[in-house]
């Protein structure tokens, strides 16, 4: 019996490219011919954190899919890209394991519940590393006298440079 396969892809930041998702569904399509599996389905998340599960509309759907059956398996590069949250991806995990989907990834293989505990608390401390270190950089910027964040609504930028041609 030929397994059919979804495929899930998701890039984090305004600042990635949307050809991650694409380069993404590309490894994961090879890897399930490699593997004589069909590809029935495809979900991606773009420019959304992994940190948030609740706001994903494609993890949204796959959920929805593999409880009503379309597919054997959810397949995807890297357990970060389906949650960095260590609870959310305990309980996508089970989810997907009372539907009776396996989750496979390119990068860990099958995962099961010690990759979930330690993928998981690995991810977790990633994400609280990333918040410090962004943090930091977002607070030595104010201090420079630049902007914390994004582009003020309603402002442009203008860029300038100096008598020497610096920006």
């Amino acid at each position: 019996m030929t397994m059919k396969v979804a495929i899930y892809a998701r890039y984090s930041s305004d600042n990635q490219s949307a050809a991650s998702i694409e380069d993404q569904f590309r490894i994961c399509r090879e890897q399930a011919a490699r593997e004589k599996w069909k590809v029935v389905a495809t979900y991606k998340d773009a420019a959304i954190s992994g940190a948030s599960l609740i706001l994903r509309p494609g993890v949204q759907a796959l959920l929805q899919d593999a409880q009503a059956g379309e597919f054997d398996i959810v397949l995807l590069e890297a357990l970060d890209r389906l949650s960095r949250d260590q609870a959310d991806t305990a309980i996508l995990f089970k989810h997907l394991q009372f539907a009776c989907v396996k989750l496979i990834t390119l990068a860990e293989g099958e995962i099961s519940e010690l990759h979930v505990g330690l993928k998981g608390t690995m991810n977790a401390l990633f994400l609280k590393d990333l918040a410090k270190k962004t943090h930091r950089g977002l607070r030595g910027r104010v201090e420079k006298g630049k902007a914390g964040g994004g582009l003020c609504y309603g402002y442009d930028v203008v860029k300038r440079a100096d008598s020497e041609g610096a920006a």
